[in-house]
């Protein structure tokens, strides 16, 4: 009884340079201010700012964006509860992970490139320890699996070799002269993807008309400032530090939990100019879908495409199923839905509110449409948001 009364001591090992940890920090805030109001320790620094814990903490436990073999070993020597939000090292002997469904990131990130009607993708992941392989490897065999092929890029040399701008623009703009046109590629995170727009830039390449652009997880300033603004997937870094919190509480009770890691699915993906393109090369198809994107949300049928497209139903069929797997039909309420996502999360509206801003009759048909695809009720899914506050 009384270790549960006193305030809880954690350090917070979580870099606070981008958007994805000061998100990961609030989830954290959010969990402890509700529950004894923890004292945080946040992102600690030696005298050279690198991410260490101080000599003389003696604290509860610890949440870490686990990065380097020398944390690890720093974080054993304390030997309290530790709960990892990252997959650069997974599944340590005796420390829980919180982190990002990088199976369901990858299907995001497919889909949304896929909805552009590209054929041709890659990944670009310049080495580095600060990611894991498997954001990458994931996309790669989603898209092989899929029947399409994905180029990876290589640059030849080994992590922790300095490459000046000058040779690192080098090498890429002679990877992207090989690949086909129109691509999409998945970039592995914000600053990567912010990188590759400047090479194409530097390259005289197009974005996104022959390169498009997703990065796998957003930096908000960094996606916003980028030329052409960057496209990302939206990570549940809130709900990651929410979660990790809730985790970190049980285990410093002494509970055990019933398994090592607990994944979190992103939020969906933000849409912005550098995937702003439709890679079809059939005008009438290009017509239909810039149709349902301007009115998909004005309760429109597919009677109401071909008043607008000269085309035979049954070919807008064929072509729809051709290009993109699905009918008429189904975009327009994919495209619905994905509205009501980003509602869902972004807004405070009530959930007939949003059915009617997203298209849809009522409240009860946005309800039997949202389930059937994400297999749980609107309400469900923005509680779920609210506990991890995103």
């Amino acid at each position: 009884m009384e270790q549960q009364n006193q305030i809880r001591q954690v350090a917070v090992l979580v870099e606070t340079e981008d958007s994805w940890g000061c998100s990961v920090i609030r989830g954290i805030a959010d969990y402890s201010q509700n529950h004894g109001h923890w004292y945080l320790l946040i992102d600690p620094r030696d005298h050279e700012q690198r991410s260490t814990l101080p000599d003389l903490w003696a604290g509860h436990g610890i949440i870490a964006r686990i990065g380097s073999r020398a944390q690890i070993e720093q974080i054993r020597e304390r030997a309290v509860p530790t709960v990892n939000v990252d997959t650069v090292f997974e599944k340590l002997s005796g420390v829980y992970d919180v982190v990002t469904d990088d199976i369901e990131r990858s299907r995001l990130a497919f889909a949304h490139l896929r909805d552009r009607g590209f054929e041709e993708f890659a990944y670009f992941a310049p080495p580095s320890r600060k990611y894991s392989t498997t954001r990458g490897s994931e996309f790669m065999t989603l898209v092989k699996e899929a029947g399409f092929r994905c180029s990876e890029y290589k640059p030849g040399y080994r992590i922790g070799r300095k490459i000046g701008w000058q040779e690192q623009q080098r090498r890429v703009s002679r990877w992207l002269s090989l690949l086909p046109k129109p691509i999409a590629v998945l970039t592995v995170d914000a600053a990567s993807g912010r990188q590759l727009a400047e090479i194409c830039y530097a390259s005289e390449i197009r974005v996104p008309d022959e390169v498009a652009i997703l990065a796998g997880d957003t930096d908000d300033l960094m996606c916003e400032v980028c030329t052409p603004p960057l496209s990302s997937v939206a990570v549940a870094g809130r709900r990651i530090g929410y979660e990790a919190a809730v985790l970190l509480d049980k285990l410093i009770s002494g509970e055990i939990p019933t398994k090592q890691q607990n994944k979190i699915p992103p939020q969906g993906v933000i849409s912005r100019q550098s995937t702003d393109i439709l890679a079809i090369d059939d005008p009438m198809i290009v017509r239909a879908l810039r149709f349902i994107q301007t009115h998909a949300f004005q309760d429109i049928v597919v009677q109401d495409i071909l008043h607008e497209v000269p085309i035979s139903r049954r070919s807008l069929e064929i072509q729809f199923r051709r290009y993109l797997g699905r009918s008429p039909a189904e975009e327009i309420r994919r495209v619905r839905l994905e509205k009501g996502l980003e509602l869902l999360a972004r807004s405070d509206l009530a959930i007939s509110e949003i059915a009617t801003a997203c298209g849809f009759t009522n409240g009860t048909r946005f309800g039997v449409a949202f389930r059937k695809r994400f297999q749980q009720t609107p309400l469900a899914y923005r509680k779920q948001l609210l506990r991890g506050k995103g």
